[in-house]
């Protein structure tokens, strides 16, 4: 059910961003204790402000109003995806080359399964992290099928 919810509003929700120029990120519907929520993360270049997620939350919640998608009560929330940005496509890595990035994968690659490191490319639809050992530095390839899940990483 919550797969057919996730289709239903993305396909409302495509045309508010396509005509705002900005960037469906992701999307969850989620239950959390007694309460349903609705996330949407969007995103443009140069970042987007509080005004903006309130829009597209006005326009989106007009459309499930309308066409009444969702049977249970729930919570919609529009937002950023925050600094730790889930990178969630092949386009995502591409745009991210040379940013910070951690990979959680299905299975261990060079006797891993979590790398922490700089994404220098992303060709062929393998990554490259270059990530560190105490002070020496390697990169690991990993296929994109691997990736379970993957998001920019903050560095302090």
């Amino acid at each position: 059910m919550s797969s057919q919810v996730i289709i239903n509003a993305e396909n409302l929700l495509q045309p508010i961003l396509e005509e705002k120029n900005l960037e469906l990120v992701d999307i969850e519907y989620v239950k959390e204790g007694k309460n349903w929520f609705l996330r949407i993360y969007i995103d443009k270049e140069g970042g987007i402000d509080i005004a903006e997620c309130g829009d597209v939350s006005e326009k989106l919640s007009e459309k499930l109003d309308e066409t009444d998608p969702i049977t249970d009560a729930y919570f919609l929330e529009v937002s950023s995806p925050g600094v730790e940005r889930p990178l969630k496509t092949e386009s995502d890595f591409v745009k991210n080359v040379n940013k910070n990035v951690f990979v959680k994968l299905y299975e261990p690659i060079d006797g891993g399964k979590e790398y922490e490191g700089i994404l220098i490319d992303f060709t062929d639809n393998i990554a490259s992290i270059e990530y560190k050992i105490k002070t020496r530095k390697k990169v690991v390839e990993i296929p994109f099928n691997k990736i379970a899940k993957a998001r920019i990483a903050v560095t302090l």
